[in-house]
């Protein structure tokens, strides 16, 4: 029988540097699909009649994946935090549910919910992926008079864009990349793949074919990429709901948004590329 000395550790805040991003493809991707996959979440309802007076904002968020880094980085940290915090991998995290301590994060005090938050915080921290998000605020969009948009379709149109951007960057138009969404209702699913398709085959602002392919997944696959997306929406929304406000996620958050001149300006010149309001600041250019 092998000793505990004989099988191999992991750690979860590995010396070892992080995967880059610009990993070379491997050989089967370079046939057919890109070295990148795209998890998506949203905040908030895209409804227009009745606001939240709380949070009368929505947000869609594209965390944006290289694929090796996230089959040997991200998955492995995620699954050993689940391990160590409930003993077994099976749990969805869920924002809304660890913010409201529900469901099987019903916290024994203060101190442990913080360190969970940490640990879960600082694995994101560490994991690389491109966010591009776009955020409505549905009170400054409905003063502005007008016909009002279906929000969803207006933000999935913003990121997709956006994401074409980015693919372009990365030498990957010539491939596909896949773009996972949560599982909502036969009815929701069908108009959103109905827009998806739309927009992709050219009723975009660049009037071209975008090489993108929907994919939705149920809840109960606990995927890692869609948990992680779920994680980074409603930050993002409050950093523009209430900007003066702490928001320790989104100073984590902030370093990983697609950027005006690649990598070196991570953390700086995002507005109105991978985080674009709607409606636009007045000093926003337009794009």
């Amino acid at each position: 029988m092998p000793t505990e000395d004989d099988v191999p550790q992991f750690s979860l805040f590995s010396v070892e540097a992080p995967l880059p991003v610009e990993a070379a493809p491997s050989a089967a991707s370079n046939r057919r699909f890109s070295d990148f996959i795209v998890y998506v979440d949203e905040s908030g309802d895209h409804g227009l009649e009745t606001l939240d007076p709380n949070y009368p904002m929505f947000v869609l968020a594209f965390c944006v994946f290289h694929k090796r880094h996230y089959a040997e980085r991200v998955v492995p940290a995620l699954e050993k935090f689940k391990f160590n915090h409930f003993g077994h991998d099976l749990v969805v995290l869920h924002e809304h549910e660890i913010r409201k301590e529900t469901g099987p994060f019903r916290f024994s005090n203060k101190a442990e919910k913080e360190e969970f938050i940490s640990t879960l915080t600082s694995i994101i921290a560490q994991s690389n992926f491109i966010l591009i998000s776009c955020v409505i605020d549905k009170v400054r969009l409905k003063q502005g008079g007008g016909a009002l948009p279906h929000l969803y379709n207006l933000a999935l149109r913003s990121c997709l864009e956006t994401l074409f951007e980015l693919m372009e960057e990365k030498a990957q138009t010539d491939r596909k990349t896949h773009v996972v969404f949560e599982r909502r209702g036969q009815q929701e699913d069908a108009a959103l793949e109905l827009e998806f398709r739309r927009v992709c085959d050219g009723d975009n602002r660049r009037e071209v074919s975008l090489p993108f392919s929907v994919i939705f997944g149920d809840k109960r696959v606990n995927s890692t990429g869609l948990q992680l997306a779920d994680l980074v929406a409603r930050p993002i929304g409050l950093s523009v709901l209430r900007p003066a406000q702490p928001n320790r996620a989104f100073e984590v958050l902030r370093q990983k948004f697609f950027s005006e001149g690649g990598r070196g300006n991570a953390g700086s010149r995002y507005d109105g590329r991978g985080l674009r309001l709607i409606p636009a600041p007045e000093s926003e250019k337009p794009r």
